[in-house]
């Protein structure tokens, strides 16, 4: 088997299209040259045809045969001139021209391959013809966008580092303590509840993590049937009643007012709700609201839209900035690590794909109640690997 033929470079294509243009251009040259010529040499037999035929007879021919041939030497010399002319200035116009053009391009893909080896401070000039600076700044852009997101992703890798070792610890500790026979009776008992509450804290954190790390591959199926969308929102709201009244929160349901159906997975969308339910929960101050509404779709919601679920609470909310980032794999447990100590960043982003998954749409904005608004805009699920 013939191993393919590599195709030629630009410099090469550039080079090769001026000398054939110059070619070109030399060959009509000669050609009008000889043109010339001729049309000179009839003019002067025309002139002088009469007069050579009276007076000279047959010579006249003979001398007029000699001219042209005479001329023939300069019509060959004005062609090769003129061809090598042509070459010269195609070949030096090609040359430059592929010069200006790939010098820079050959410096972009210098820089592509830096960033391929990892590097991330590579930028690239902007320069030479439109079409060329348009790929280095392209290039410029691509560079800024991966150094903020595997800044993000380090942000966030420090963050799940430091959640995951904070329930290790007291496990390591407490389950020493049973051991070595530091506790006993009671206090034994405790520390095994204590074990057992921080194990069940990482048994969800390491969920989530496999959860968000398998969202977008064939092997997350769903389980799609027909849904009562209000008796999932009343059972959810069950469970995050008692949950809410712990903390003195008061957990409020707005029902559609009519039934409302969709062909989803009801596991997942019950997940979608309870982690959303989570963080307004954790967010919300005693004595302020948590709302778990649901409506039927609005004209201005986006086209296939079934139904309409909101999460929404009365806690501090988020910067107006930071809605717009919201979904970003830790980028709100980095922000608000300190004022708001809890999580991670996770769950919104698990939260962020499984609605995609499902094929709807989530929003995130100010609520009424003075908090944070997640809006989610439900759609019928195809079951399908995204």
């Amino acid at each position: 088997m013939n191993p393919p033929r590599r195709p030629l470079s630009i410099t090469a294509r550039i080079t090769l299209l001026c000398v054939g243009v110059a070619l070109v251009a030399a060959m009509l040259a000669s050609i009008a040259t000889a043109r010339s010529l001729a049309a000179a040499d009839r003019a002067d037999t025309a002139t002088a045809g009469t007069t050579a035929q009276t007076l000279r007879g047959t010579d006249g021919g003979a001398r007029r045969d000699a001219r042209v041939l005479a001329r023939r030497p300069i019509v060959l010399r004005s062609v090769l001139v003129s061809v090598g002319v042509g070459l010269l200035v195609g070949v030096t116009a090609g040359g430059s021209l592929s010069l200006l053009l790939t010098r820079p391009l050959r410096r972009t893909a210098h820089a592509a391959r830096e960033m391929g080896a990892g590097r991330r401070d590579v930028r690239v000039a902007v320069e030479g013809p439109p079409e060329v600076a348009d790929v280095a700044a392209s290039l410029n852009d691509l560079a800024d966008a991966l150094q903020r997101s595997e800044a993000r992703q380090r942000a966030f890798l420090l963050s799940v580092s430091h959640e995951l070792r904070t329930p290790l610890t007291a496990v390591r500790g407490f389950a020493e303590s049973i051991a070595d026979g530091v506790v006993t009776g009671d206090d034994a008992a405790q520390a095994g509840r204590v074990v057992l509450a921080e194990s069940l804290r990482l048994e969800r954190l390491v969920h989530d993590l496999l959860d968000l790390a398998r969202l977008g591959a064939v092997d997350f199926p769903l389980d799609v049937a027909r849904v009562d969308l209000g008796a999932l929102l009343d059972d959810a709201a069950t469970v995050w009643r008692a949950r809410a009244a712990t903390r003195g929160v008061e957990l409020r349901v707005e029902p559609a007012g009519a039934a409302l159906t969709l062909r989803t997975d009801a596991g997942r969308l019950r997940q979608v709700i309870d982690g959303l339910a989570e963080n307004a929960v954790r967010a919300t101050p005693a004595g302020a609201p948590v709302v778990l509404a649901l409506r039927a779709p609005a004209r201005s919601d986006p086209a296939g839209t079934v139904a309409v679920l909101q999460v929404r609470d009365g806690g501090p909310g988020l910067a107006p900035a930071d809605y717009a980032v919201a979904f970003e794999p830790g980028v709100l447990g980095e922000r608000y690590r300190v004022d708001r100590p809890g999580g991670v960043g996770i769950g919104l982003s698990l939260v962020h794909g499984l609605v995609r998954r499902l094929g709807g749409e989530i929003g995130a904005g100010t609520a009424p109640e003075g908090g944070a608004s997640f809006t989610v805009h439900l759609r019928d699920a195809s079951g399908q690997p995204a």
